[in-house]
């Protein structure tokens, strides 16, 4: 039995042996005597013995036995040699008896090779088994920029506190990512259990992984591990059964073939490229004459503008499409579980479209929408890469640029003032734009920048010290608590406030344009994408879902000036940001006769010449916004290296930090 077992791995060997060198790729075990060769050491640590991944395990430490296995550790070696019985015998002691002996290991930047144990490793690999005992010395190369380097120097900080080598990742950022998921602060120090939970978790999702044929991919199973966990949510993952895993896996694995071709963002700017279809794939019955349609808030309508401002555009809806619609709305959705059972609530009441109104809400949304493939479910957020839902957003920076255009018009003076709440996607570019606005205007002009969300900020007091008069405020008021200190407005030192103009989310446009198209019986360009690339609407003007309303008190000069710069952002012949465009400290950005592209714009990380201030700090946030710094913002890994925002964030508010 044992040496047709060595037959068999002998011909995976041969295989994987001729299959490298087709390639012109090395045959053998890689050596890590070679290796170090030519690599500095910082130090060698003595980690003990404990399990590792068989999968980790790629190489030999000396040159030795090398040329006897092939690149995958299958045995080269012909079936009547020495060491073809050995590898026999030892197959039947693990069938018998199991090993239990560990292996020696060295492990460099997060890999293993063997000092001794070759053969039990052949034949642990052959009979696919997750992990072995080694005895573990750990080399550590020197710290450097260079990209692998960084990544491991993250997986060392990450092991301090785990002690486990389950995952791998290879992007930047992942083990704080994973860390986040699970709950568990940066410095906190894992019990055994929390170990054995994350290796289970891993193991099942491996087998779960491969059997999709994931080894295809040029995605590492870590990396697939970690969009899992943070679709499903890690409390639930850890409890899986490995058929349980295996279900969910195949019915989310578009997400996961979409991130192995680089989570690409399809940004659909305008209604009119919506393409139409004979076939509509949104609703298979066909063209429907009715429809049923949830709306889910974060707080509720009265305490949150945000909320208010999407109800608006339900109750919009029903005016428009009155007969043909039915809308239920859900409040006080702020968590995951809330956020499920509004979904479930609505799948049940017959809802075929559901719109989550929050970032907030996204990795529930696409998880709802796994369970719930015929229920197509929309997510109020930007730059987000998942298929199995869209997403959708307003380009409120032309409402902004128009804003600052009037404050640079309307002021006696060259200072401004700007709020801003949290320092994510699209906020950055509001605050660009109002300056560029201000500046066309008034060459001289600056904008003075203050965080609503920095912790003891007090930004209207300090507005007042400063002696600014027009300020760029929050874009709506809440119901519950209303005040004149919203959009644009004057407040001069005597305490009078004057409203000038205020920036409108029309989300009824929105909702009327994707629900008229489903009436029409065509599909959206999401459906024409689903599973090859994401899809976010990113409408602005042009579709009517910003606007700018207008004091009637406005000297009539500077409304016709707004009137036709509105037209030429309308109609798309006047680009905002177009260079030359230069940041702070004189750095160019864009240069002359140039525009920024989409992406450009959404992710932008830098404040315009004329801004006086910072992006702040992750620490100098408050527990609010710190604590929503996860889901949609600037990534510093996505460069490659850091930001000059002078903080990585990556989550909205409440309202998208879109003030």
């Amino acid at each position: 039995m044992a040496s047709v077992e060595y037959a068999a791995a002998l011909k995976q060997g041969r295989r994987s042996y001729r299959s490298a060198i087709t390639k012109g790729e090395y045959p053998y075990l890689p050596v890590l005597d070679e290796m170090i060769s030519y690599t500095e050491v910082a130090s060698v640590e003595n980690i003990g013995i404990m399990d590792i991944p068989l999968s980790k395990i790629v190489g030999t430490k000396t040159e030795g036995r090398s040329n006897a296995f092939a690149h995958n550790f299958m045995p080269l070696l012909p079936e009547t040699s020495e060491f073809g019985a050995k590898w026999s015998a030892l197959y039947k002691h693990q069938i018998n008896d199991g090993i239990t002996d560990p292996i020696v290991v060295y492990e460099f930047m997060n890999q293993f090779y063997v000092q001794e144990g070759n053969k039990r490793v052949s034949v642990m690999k052959y009979l696919k088994t997750y992990s072995i005992p080694a005895t573990v010395t750990r080399w550590v190369p020197k710290k450097s920029e260079d990209k692998e380097n960084r990544l491991y120097y993250e997986f060392l900080d990450f092991y301090e506190v785990s002690h486990s080598y389950a995952v791998c990742f290879s992007k930047e950022g992942s083990y704080k990512k994973l860390l986040k998921c699970m709950g568990k602060k940066e410095d906190e120090v894992w019990s055994d259990d929390d170990r054995m939970n994350l290796n289970a978790a891993c193991y099942n999702f491996e087998l779960a992984f491969n059997k999709a044929h994931g080894t295809k991919l040029d995605l590492n199973v870590s990396d697939a591990f970690l969009i899992y966990v943070e679709i499903y949510g890690y409390d639930k993952v850890k409890d899986q059964s490995k058929q349980e895993m295996d279900r969910l896996l195949q019915k989310m694995w578009t997400e996961i073939t979409l991130a192995d071709g680089g989570s690409q963002v399809e940004l659909v700017q305008n209604p009119e490229q919506i393409k139409a279809s004979l076939l509509n794939k949104l609703l298979p019955a066909g063209t429907p004459d009715t429809l049923k349609i949830a709306f889910i808030y974060m707080k509720t309508t009265d305490t949150s503008s945000w909320a208010y401002a999407h109800e608006l555009g339900r109750l919009y809806l029903e005016q428009v499409f009155a007969g043909r619609i039915e809308t239920i709305a859900f409040d006080k959705a702020d968590t995951d579980a809330e956020v499920e059972e509004a979904i479930e609530l609505a799948v049940a009441a017959g809802c075929e479209l559901i719109f989550t109104t929050a970032t907030q809400m996204i990795n529930q949304s696409v998880r709802s929408a796994v369970l719930h493939p015929k229920v197509k479910i929309y997510n109020c957020s930007i730059k987000m890469s998942y298929s199995s839902i869209c997403t959708y957003y307003a380009r409120m920076y032309e409402s902004k640029f128009l804003l600052g255009a009037i404050a640079a018009a309307l002021s006696r003076t060259d200072r401004l003032g700007y709020a801003a709440d949290y320092p994510i996607y699209g906020t950055l570019a509001n605050i660009n734009a109002f300056a560029l606005g201000a500046k066309m205007i008034n060459p001289y002009v600056q904008v003075h920048l203050e965080w609503t969300k920095v912790k003891g900020a007090n930004v209207r007091e300090r507005f007042k010290q400063d002696g600014i008069v027009f300020i760029s405020d929050n874009d709506m008021i809440k119901p519950e608590n209303a005040s004149r200190e919203y959009g644009l407005y004057a407040k001069r030192e005597d305490g009078t406030l004057e409203n000038l103009a205020t920036p409108i989310w029309h989300w009824g446009k929105f909702y009327e344009q994707i629900v008229k198209k489903i009436f029409s019986g065509s599909s959206t360009e999401a459906d024409a994408q689903k599973g090859k690339k994401a899809v976010n609407y990113w409408w602005g003007m042009s579709a009517d879902v910003i606007d700018v309303i207008c004091s009637k008190s406005m000297p009539c000069e500077t409304a016709r000036l707004i009137d036709f710069l509105k037209d030429s952002i309308r109609s798309g012949t006047f680009q905002i940001f177009c260079g030359p465009l230069y940041g702070q400290g004189g750095v160019l950005q864009c240069e002359k006769g140039k525009s920024l592209e989409a992406d450009e714009i959404i992710t932008m990380d830098w404040l315009a010449e004329n801004v006086i201030g910072k992006v702040p700090e992750l620490d100098e946030l408050t527990e609010e916004a710190q604590a929503l710094a996860g889901f949609q913002g600037i990534r510093a890994d996505e460069s490659g290296g850091e930001k000059n925002t002078g903080v990585q964030i990556s989550e909205a508010g409440e309202n998208g930090g879109n003030q």
